[in-house]
């Protein structure tokens, strides 16, 4: 699977993959004759509507609560340049450069809707920043919904600022005036425009459903690593008690429990030894099942987002016919909703990842060494990651209470509900970073189980995943400094490439594993024929996170 090296605005919607691609691979992104099109008749219309006098909001008025202020003449290009000064004031540390950029390709997108009456040469200097990598600074506090951060963004395109280029933090006018640029000058409703609407909640969403599709994966093997180094009882998985609880993504996660575990001598060796294992054990495919419905949710309302017309006013119609509407579509709601959702649902993983790898060190219920190492007592071994484990979750449950929830009244009464749709957004990332870490502690735990255990032969799958890890991190013999460790540990669950060598391993018991076919088949797409859309549309969380084919190189939508 290639990498797509452009994505081409045209008709058809576009999905969350292609503001990964742009934002965190360095696709180029452009449009075409009809998106370019669609541009210039709302921005026809905004002609229409200066030289007509008409009065529209954002156009010839004030913002905000100054709505009822009328504005004329010159005062509107100071108009849009005021707004992107006046809305630059965010604080806290910058977002990193991926998340700019997926906010920025987000935008595009919305403008390519053609209902915002944006100049074209503003469009073009915003492809300007993505494609020659000019990445505004954007502090990463002080949205109630996004226009600050909007604002930030703009401002990079009058020379205002700082930005990141070619691996330094420069002055926004040196970066353009190194590529040959200069600062753009604004007409009516730019500045508007380049502050209103959902691309930023959108577009940090779409980094994170990438992120959360990855995690979801690799929790799977992880989770059956930790199930067989307990010992589990595999009838918790039985193909036809899962199917009696017909929840999409459960039917996903057994099949993947029973494909990762397939040939496991350890399992096989250990069946009855127990009536029933700890429900951190066996309601894996019930909690991690969950999990991928709510990401399949999440994903639906996310890729909607991001290809609605988002501003306000809208321009619909022609330059002969048309009409202004004032209307309340950048009202984040679908989206801060969706990134709470999916907060929750991560931190969950966690929460269940945590409950699992306690048991591991715990030899009353393990029946391993005391924290997993030889001579406990002068080896304290694997105790206190586990405290660095219940650390993250106790953050991760305080950063899924929804920000969605809180309100405030802004804009003289005028803006008097909120989405908190980019807090939404941001503390979505954090959960997901605390959740990577906790499945990497996990990680780290039963890899190290395995070592007391590795007489027996392992599944297919949880083996491929010791000895993917055991690449970079040996087994625990006696202390060391183990924060290295987790890191390396966690830089293996980041990593597409590796858990797709993880997966494919199943391919190995696919002629006599009906479920490791199926699972081998779905994670490459190439059982997509007649299947409806439903069974599609669950079936496709198991596929990369990058799930664009490699050639053509072009990635085109029709």
């Amino acid at each position: 699977m290639s990498p797509v090296e452009e994505i081409v605005i045209g008709e058809g919607p576009l999905r969350w993959q292609d503001v990964v691609a742009v934002a965190r691979n360095g696709a180029h992104l452009s449009l075409s004759a009809s998106a370019w099109a669609r541009i210039d008749n709302a921005q026809a219309i905004v002609e229409c509507i200066v030289a007509s006098g008409e009065r529209a909001y954002g156009v010839n008025t004030g913002l905000g609560a100054l709505c009822n202020v009328s504005l004329h003449g010159e005062q509107l290009s100071q108009l849009s340049r005021n707004t992107l000064l006046s809305h630059a004031c965010g604080v806290g540390a910058a977002l990193p450069d991926e998340q700019t950029r997926a906010i920025i390709c987000a935008a595009i997108i919305n403008y390519t809707q053609g209902k915002s009456g944006l100049h074209r040469q503003v469009v073009e200097a915003l492809l300007t920043l993505l494609n020659r990598q000019i990445t505004p600074q954007v502090p990463s506090q002080g949205s109630v919904g996004y226009l600050t951060h909007m604002a930030h963004i703009g401002i990079a395109l009058l020379g205002v600022g700082n930005v990141s280029y070619r691996g330094h933090i420069m002055p926004a006018l040196q970066a353009l005036d190194a590529e040959g640029l200069s600062p753009v000058v604004l007409g009516a409703k730019d500045g508007l425009c380049l502050v209103n609407g959902t691309p930023c909640m959108t577009g940090l969403s779409c980094l994170a459903i990438a992120d959360a599709q990855r995690l979801t994966h690799w929790a799977d093997v992880v989770g059956a690593m930790s199930f067989e180094a307990l010992r589990g009882q595999l009838n918790a998985f039985d193909a036809e008690i899962i199917a009696l609880k017909p929840h999409p993504g459960m039917q996903i996660v057994g099949s993947n429990l029973r494909s990762l575990l397939d040939g496991s001598e350890v399992l096989a060796n250990s069946q009855g030894i127990r009536t029933q294992d700890a429900l951190s054990i066996r309601s894996i495919p019930q909690v991690h099942g969950a999990t991928r419905d709510q990401l399949a949710h999440a994903t639906r309302q996310i890729e909607i987002e991001l290809n609605s017309a988002t501003d306000n006013p809208l321009l619909l119609g022609t330059p002969e016919a048309y009409r202004v509407v004032s209307q309340a579509n950048p009202h984040g709601q679908s989206v801060a909703m969706a990134a709470d959702l999916l907060a929750i649902a991560v931190a969950e993983l966690g929460s269940i990842a945590e409950r699992r790898l306690d048991r591991l060190i715990n030899p009353t219920v393990s029946g391993l060494p005391a924290f997993l190492v030889s001579q406990p007592g002068v080896n304290s071994g694997m105790m206190i990651v586990q405290y660095v484990a219940a650390s993250l979750c106790a953050e991760n449950r305080q950063l899924a209470q929804p920000a969605v929830t809180d309100n405030y009244v802004t804009s003289g009464l005028q803006e008097d509900h909120l989405s908190m749709g980019t807090n939404a957004a941001l503390k979505l990332h954090r959960v997901l970073d605390n959740a990577t870490q906790i499945l990497a502690i996990e990680y780290l735990l039963a890899a190290q189980a395995f070592e007391f255990l590795k007489g027996q032969r392992f599944g297919v799958g949880t083996d491929a995943a010791w000895r993917l890890l055991r690449e970079q991190v040996p087994a625990y013999d006696e202390d060391r400094w183990l924060a290295p460790d987790i890191a390396a540990s966690a830089a293996l669950l980041r990593s597409e490439a590796l858990l797709e060598t993880v997966y494919r391993s199943c391919r190995n018991v696919a002629a006599i594993n009906t479920a490791g076919a199926r699972l081998a088949r779905e994670y490459d797409g190439s059982d997509a024929t007649n299947r409806s859309d439903a069974a599609a549309s669950s079936r496709a969380s198991l596929a990369p996170t990058n799930n664009i084919d490699g050639d053509p190189k072009t990635y085109r939508h029709p």
